[in-house]
C-alpha cells in the first residue's frame, strides 16, 4: 500500500507558478522526431555488408511497383541462390512485417522521449448570488525530471528493434538459400532417377524379349521388372519430392501467379576446390553474432532501468498543479446591488510514497530481472561458441563426404558397371549380378546428390552460426528424400 501526500499552498501573485508549471516541458522536452528512413539504413547497411544484397521495406505504392519490377527482372532468368535471397528480401511479406515492427519501435521511441503532458481541469460552482470557477493544470514532475534517462532507454530499444530487424533479414536471407538448395537437389535427383528408369526399362524390355525366345528364366525375367517396377516408384516419389520442394521455395521467396514459373537449374553448383579453413570461428560467431549483441543491449537497457529504479523507488508519483480560481458573489446592501470579485492562485503538490516497503519490491523485481539477463546472456554466448564448432565440423564433414563420393565411389561404380555389361555380353555373369550392380550404381547416385545438398546446406548453417538468423535449420519442413534400392534384393548370389 501507498501513503498519498498532498500540500496545497495558495494565495496572490503565484501566477509566476502556472506559468512555470507549462513552461517547464518545453524546457526539458527538447524535440523527439522521426527518422527519414524509419531506422532503416542501419538494416540495409549491415545486411549489404553480410550478405552484399539490399534490404528494402516497402511504404508506398510506387515503392512496390519498383519492386515488383525488380523481382520480375531477376525471375525472368534462371534462379540462382544469389538472386533467389534478393528475390526473398524484397518480396518476403514476413521480413517486410518484421520492418513494420522496426516502426512500431521507433514510434514508442519518440513517443518516450516526449514529456508528460500537463492535464487541464475547469470546474464551475454556481449559487444562488453568485459562482466560483475554478482552472487548474496539473503537471507530472517525476516523469519531467526522469525524462532524460527515459530518453536513453527508448532509444536504446529503438537500437535494439534495428538489430532485431537485421536479424530478422538474416533469417530470410538463410531461409531462402536454404530452399533453393534442396529444390534444386530435388531436380537433380529426379534427372538422375528418370535416366536410371530409362535404362532399367530397357533392360526390362530385353528380359522380355529373351524370356519369349526361352533364353531367360521367369526368375531372371522377374528381378529385371522388379527393378524397373522400383525405380519407376522412386522416380515417382523423387517428382514429388521435387514439386514439394518447388512450393516451399515459392513460399520463401514470396511469390505467387506468374511469379511462380521462374526456373531452376538441373544440377546443384559443383564443390569448390578445398574447404574453408577457419580456425577463429567461434571468435567470429562471438563478435558478430546479432542475437549475442541483441541480448548484450537487453542488459544494458536493463542495467539503465535498474539505475532508474533505485532513483525514484522512495517516490512513485510527484505531481505539481497550477491552481487559478475566480469567485463572483453579488449582494444587496441598502437597496443597492453590489458585485466582490475574488481572485486565487496557488500551487498544489502530490506525491506517493511506498510506506510498507519503500519501493523494496520494485527494486528487488528489477534487479532480479537484470541478473536473469545477465545469466542468459553468458548462456548464450556458451551455446554460440558451441553452435559456431558444430557448424563448422558439419561444413567440413559433409564436403569430405560429398569430394568422397564425387572422387572414390562414383568413379567405381562407373568401372564396376562397365565391367559387369562386358561379363555379361561374354556370359561370363549371369543377369543377376548385372541388376545387382545396376541397382547399386542408381543408390551411389542418388546418395552423391544428398551428400552435395548436405553440404551446401552446411554452408548456409555455418553462415547462421557466424553471423546470426538461424532458425530454419533442422526447424519445421524436412527435405524430402528418395532411398533409393530400398527393399532391394543384394547383390551377388
Amino acid at each position: 500500500m501507498l501513503m498519498r501526500g498532498n500540500a496545497r499552498y495558495q494565495g496572490y501573485g503565484m501566477g509566476w507558478w502556472i506559468a512555470a508549471v507549462l513552461m517547464l516541458p518545453l524546457v526539458t522536452g527538447g524535440c523527439a522526431n522521426f527518422s527519414p528512413d524509419g531506422g532503416m539504413f542501419t538494416v540495409a547497411a549491415l545486411a549489404g555488408e553480410q550478405l552484399g544484397k539490399e534490404a528494402v521495406k516497402v511504404r508506398t505504392a510506387e515503392e512496390a511497383a519498383i519492386v515488383e519490377a525488380r523481382v520480375k527482372a531477376l525471375l525472368a532468368k534462371p534462379l540462382t541462390a544469389s538472386s533467389a535471397v534478393q528475390i526473398a528480401l524484397l518480396n518476403n511479406r514476413g521480413l517486410q512485417a518484421a520492418y513494420n515492427e522496426l516502426g512500431i519501435s521507433e514510434a514508442q521511441m519518440v513517443e518516450a522521449s516526449l514529456p508528460p503532458p500537463p492535464t487541464v481541469a475547469l470546474a464551475r460552482l454556481v449559487w444562488s448570488g453568485g459562482y466560483e470557477v475554478e482552472r487548474q493544470i496539473l503537471q507530472n514532475v517525476l516523469g519531467l525530471l526522469t525524462l532524460p534517462r527515459r530518453r536513453e532507454i527508448a532509444e536504446a530499444r529503438f537500437a535494439q528493434a534495428q538489430m532485431r530487424a537485421v536479424e530478422a533479414t538474416l533469417r530470410t536471407a538463410a531461409d531462402a538459400r536454404r530452399a533453393y538448395y534442396r529444390a534444386v537437389a530435388a531436380n537433380e535427383s529426379a534427372k538422375a532417377l528418370e535416366s536410371a528408369r530409362l535404362s532399367t526399362e530397357a533392360i526390362a524390355d530385353l528380359s522380355k524379349q529373351l524370356g519369349e525366345t526361352g533364353a531367360m528364366s521367369k526368375l531372371d525375367q522377374a528381378r529385371g521388372n522388379v527393378l524397373y517396377a522400383e525405380v519407376s516408384s522412386q522416380l515417382a516419389m523423387a517428382r514429388l519430392g521435387q514439386r514439394t520442394e518447388r512450393e516451399r521455395l515459392i513460399r520463401t521467396l514470396g511469390l505467387w501467379g506468374e511469379q511462380t514459373k521462374f526456373r531452376l537449374p538441373d544440377s546443384l553448383p559443383p564443390l569448390p576446390k578445398s574447404p574453408r579453413a577457419m580456425e577463429t570461428v567461434e571468435k567470429e560467431a562471438v563478435s558478430r553474432r546479432i542475437d549475442l549483441i541483441i541480448s548484450q543491449m537487453e542488459l544494458d537497457i536493463l542495467a539503465q532501468e535498474l539505475g532508474l529504479t533505485k532513483r525514484t523507488r522512495f517516490i512513485n508519483v510527484l505531481e505539481v498543479a497550477g491552481l487559478s480560481s475566480k469567485e463572483k458573489e453579488e449582494t444587496i446592501e441598502h437597496g443597492k446591488k453590489e458585485t466582490e470579485i475574488t481572485r486565487k492562485r496557488g500551487l498544489e503538490v502530490e506525491f506517493q510514497i511506498p510506506i510498507y516497503d519503500f519501493g523494496e519490491a520494485r527494486l528487488v523485481r528489477a534487479e532480479e530481472t537484470y541478473m536473469q539477463a545477465v545469466n542468459r546472456l553468458l548462456e548464450r554466448a556458451v551455446n554460440v561458441r558451441s553452435e559456431a564448432r558444430e557448424a563448422y565440423q558439419a561444413y567440413r564433414g559433409t564436403y569430405d563426404i560429398a569430394r568422397h563420393y564425387e572422387r572414390e565411389i562414383l568413379p567405381l561404380r562407373q568401372i564396376i558397371s562397365d565391367e559387369a555389361l562386358l561379363n555379361y555380353n561374354a556370359m561370363i555373369t549371369d543377369v543377376f549380378e548385372l541388376l545387382g550392380d545396376v541397382r547399386a550404381r542408381i543408390t551411389s547416385n542418388v546418395q552423391a546428390i544428398e551428400a552435395r545438398r548436405e553440404f551446401w546446406l552446411a554452408t548456409v548453417d555455418l553462415s547462421t552460426a557466424i553471423f546470426g538468423g538461424r532458425g530454419g535449420a533442422g526447424d519445421g519442413e524436412a527435405p524430402m528424400t528418395v532411398a533409393a534400392g530400398g527393399g532391394a534384393e543384394p547383390a551377388g548370389h
